[in-house]
């Protein structure tokens, strides 16, 4: 689904303009950029959180010339899926059905 199909799947379910919609997730994806690339953590519950992760500085190759250099630490956006999410996308198996006694 791409940002176009998801405008037209909100404008449907919450009644209301594809304009509105458009206006709406607009405005939610720039809020929840700028509170991560600011250091924060944005967080809806069940949905997942989003939030700025350090990543160490390494040693890595120069893909052209094979030459070791540095590659320096850096902050790269993460998104840890919540709870209702993960068990809409892959509900949970049912228990299994334990032995009976026999008689």
């Amino acid at each position: 689904m791409n940002k176009a199909e998801l405008v037209d799947a909100v404008a449907d379910k919450a009644n209301v303009t594809k304009k509105q919609a458009e206006v709406v997730i607009s405005a939610a994806v720039d809020v929840i950029m700028d509170a991560v690339a600011d250091g924060d953590k944005v967080t809806l519950v069940g949905f997942g959180a989003f939030e700025p992760r350090e990543r160490k500085a390494r040693e890595g190759r120069n893909p052209k010339t094979g030459e070791k250099m540095e590659i320096p630490a850096t902050k790269v956006p993460a998104f840890s899926a919540g709870k209702l999410f993960k068990e809409k996308v892959s509900p949970p198996a049912p228990p299994a059905p334990t032995p009976g006694k026999k008689k």
